[in-house]
């Protein structure tokens, strides 16, 4: 299944998990619209099934909601070309329009499916950003990774053992490990 970071992100929310402000736009004013409401310094991100839109020029700050349209009519209808579209790229349809926060630290968090196994593997690497796939390549060993039982999702000894992994702070391994309303949980 192929989701757009918008969609992951509403999921995300709908669990309790903080994210960050944004708006969905399908045109150049949807996205000065987005940014007005939103205010101040916003991200403007191209919603592609794809990754490495931020090198392929699909994410972009802004300052402003006036900037952000300026941004929003170069990236719409563009045709992006990343690592993983192939030279013939994908055509820009939507934007994420998102306030900017600040980053601490990027970390990397996935579940995909283990075809060996049967069973869904949870992934967390403290090498997050936008280079999850030179760290798999080159050091795969930064790489955590715990199978999941169907049915009964990542198990709270597991969530603490990736937590732990990727240099979550001791005070907040409980609090990173938790399941809010089921989350990590088979629902």
């Amino acid at each position: 299944m192929k989701i757009h970071e918008y969609q992951a992100k509403a999921l995300l929310a709908k669990y309790g998990v903080p994210v960050p402000r944004g708006e969905v736009a399908r045109t150049v004013e949807e996205a000065a619209a987005a940014a007005s409401r939103i205010g101040g310094s916003v991200v403007v991100k191209a919603q592609i099934h794809a990754g490495g839109r931020g090198k392929g020029g699909g994410v972009k700050v802004a300052k402003d909601a006036v900037e952000a349209r300026a941004i929003a009519e170069k990236i719409l209808g563009m045709t992006l070309v990343t690592h993983q579209t192939g030279p013939e790229g994908r055509v820009v349809q939507r934007l994420l329009i998102e306030e900017t926060v600040p980053i601490e630290k990027e970390l990397y968090l996935g579940i995909v499916l283990d075809r060996a196994s049967r069973k869904n593997v949870f992934m967390a690497s403290a090498d997050g950003g936008m280079e999850i796939e030179e760290v798999a390549a080159k050091t795969p060993e930064r790489i955590l990774k715990e199978l999941m039982e169907p049915g009964a999702g990542l198990a709270p000894f597991q969530a603490r053992k990736l937590a732990f992994g990727i240099g979550i702070p001791a005070s907040m391994v409980n609090q990173a490990a938790q399941g809010h309303d089921g989350v990590g949980q088979s629902q």
